[in-house]
């Protein structure tokens, strides 16, 4: 079940470059660094598993590598676009295009059926009207959860919520879909189900990911593990 290989063209662009990449907060009036000269590349349909304990600066190089947060210092380029110094309205634009987040909290919308879900995300994007539908509920079937389309997040369980983020996620077809501990409020055979939907979702799709997890058993399902310890990396 382990896939060892990594994508062999190397003449395309990579879907994530970062390059020394730090990011430091100020804590009490001291400099507190979550993100140390950070450097990283994932390729095109390659799963990246960015294993690494809580409070190891995970979750920020994920936000970093979807512009949620902006970096101190270094370059971030997502499917060759340069986003390190781009405004918010032009980060905005780049997230709705190019990347795609599923949260640990699902982060779903409860007043919206698991279909309205989907097609919230594309109001501005590259679909709208028949052709957004088309896709939400084809989405919805190959994800397993066709027939839910119509239930409200409080009446899915855990399993079937994450199906419905993943499918959020892959809306707009994104080069870049990143994952924040996707696993981690579920029981270990629905975790094993939704990794095995991410993998099989993404290498049919030849759309790269990163799984941001602190669970090594979570590692055989990425193509690559990248360890991260006090905002350092070990590859």
């Amino acid at each position: 079940m382990n896939m060892t290989s990594t994508p062999s063209s190397t003449a395309s662009t990579p879907a994530l470059q970062l390059e020394g990449v730090r990011k430091v907060y100020e804590v009490g009036g001291e400099p507190a660094v979550a993100l140390d000269h950070a450097s990283l590349t994932v390729e095109q349909a390659e799963t990246v598993a960015l294993l690494g304990p809580s409070g190891s600066g995970k979750t920020t190089l994920c936000s970093i590598a979807g512009g949620l947060l902006s970096a101190t210092d270094g370059k971030v380029l997502v499917a060759g676009e340069d986003i390190t110094r781009y405004d918010p309205r032009r980060l905005s634009r780049f997230r709705q295009s190019t990347v795609g987040f599923v949260f640990q909290t699902v982060n779903l919308v409860p007043f919206l059926t698991a279909r309205e879900n989907l097609l919230v995300v594309d109001e501005l994007g590259r679909r709208t009207g028949a052709a957004a539908r088309r896709r939400a509920d084809r989405l919805l079937e190959e994800l397993g959860v066709g027939d839910r389309s119509k239930n409200l997040p409080s009446q899915l369980s855990g399993g079937q919520r994450q199906r419905v983020a993943i499918g959020r996620a892959l809306m707009n077809e994104p080069q870049l879909v990143l994952f924040d501990e996707p696993t981690s409020a579920l029981d270990t055979a629905t975790g094993e189900q939704v990794m095995e939907l991410i993998r099989s979702e993404m290498g049919s799709r030849g759309t790269a990911a990163v799984i941001v997890t602190h669970d090594d058993r979570i590692t055989r399902f990425a193509d690559r593990t990248v360890h991260i310890v006090d905002g350092a990396l070990d590859a």
